[in-house]
């Protein structure tokens, strides 16, 4: 047994690589990639990783090659692109990404996955424009892992949720870019809003429809839970609570869901409901209050003769 160790030993020397001769391979990765020749590059570079992780005279080359490394799955995925094979290039994005990921360099990292993101954006664009959402969400799920940020395709991944009737994973995703506050999002901040109000006004009609309140009420609180801002939600509970005559909650949560509202017309309609629900309750004074409140929209004509009423 111990000749055979010594073997094993002698034999680990004669094929690991002296700093000489890593020095060697480093200067060969380093004219590939000079000259573009990323894949050349990328197998030499991971032969100095592999070669001189324990070798302290080659830290510097090992430090760069771990750099370096990353960009040249980057540069390959890039080459692959512009010949729109799109499966070569999510494989070396996704090398790049990973490689970054471990080696610290975050900006990198980004720059990969956002690629990555965007070929899935790709191939599921045809599913979704055949109305093909369930293949869609699988797709595009796995660029939204990538990157986040891709708001064009989370928003297509919101509606292909949606369109499956999964209404709560089409809303988080919708939330998740109607939280962004960079005006470079603005368009599609706009645009999560007014879906999330079209996919909410169609369940709501639908469960107003059955006279389910009460789950219309337990949906709105789920959503408020996770954002407890939310003025659309805020609308959506306190007309539940109106349509089920629940005069007391609207009293409770009408000043805090009118506060919420950005738009005049939602605002006037949360303060009509609550001078409605105070005037159910014989509250004159605070009914008189509220009704005052309401300023803006089809609410508004609705309130002036509230109050020409209770001035008699």
């Amino acid at each position: 047994m111990k000749k055979l160790f010594v073997s094993v030993v002698a034999l680990l020397a004669v094929v690991s690589l002296s700093a000489q001769d890593l020095a060697a391979v480093y200067n060969e990765a380093a004219a590939a990639y000079g000259a573009k020749d990323f894949a050349t590059a990328a197998a030499k570079f991971e032969k100095v990783i592999d070669e001189g992780m324990d070798n302290e005279e080659a830290a510097s080359m090992v430090a760069t090659a771990k750099s370096t490394l990353p960009k040249c799955y980057f540069m390959l995925g890039g080459g692959a692109m512009r010949t729109k094979n799109y499966d070569a290039a999510l494989t070396n994005f996704t090398k790049s990404a990973e490689l970054a990921e471990l080696y610290g360099d975050m900006t990198q990292m980004a720059k990969a996955n956002g690629w990555v993101a965007k070929i899935y954006q790709v191939q599921g664009g045809d599913a979704f424009n055949s109305k093909d959402y369930a293949t869609a969400a699988g797709i595009f799920e796995k660029g939204y892992k990538a990157d986040p940020d891709n708001t064009g395709m989370a928003l297509n991944l919101a509606m292909s949720y949606c369109e499956m009737g999964e209404y709560e994973k089409g809303m988080e995703v919708y939330e998740a870019i109607a939280a962004k506050k960079h005006p470079k999002y603005a368009d599609d901040v706009a645009k999560a809003k007014e879906m999330m109000a079209l996919y909410t006004n169609n369940k709501v009609a639908t469960m107003q429809g059955a006279g389910d309140y009460d789950g219309i009420i337990a949906m709105a609180d789920a959503q408020l839970e996770k954002n407890p801002e939310s003025a659309l939600f805020q609308n959506v509970r306190l007309q539940a609570y109106a349509n089920k005559k629940d005069y007391a909650k609207v009293i409770e949560l009408g000043e805090a869901a009118a506060a919420a509202q950005t738009d005049e017309a939602d605002k006037s309609l949360m303060y009509y409901l609550l001078g409605a629900a105070y005037n159910a309750k014989e509250m004159k004074p605070q009914a008189i209050a509220a009704f005052k409140q309401v300023t803006a929209g089809a609410a508004a004509e609705n309130a002036k003769t509230a109050l020409a009423e209770l001035s008699k």
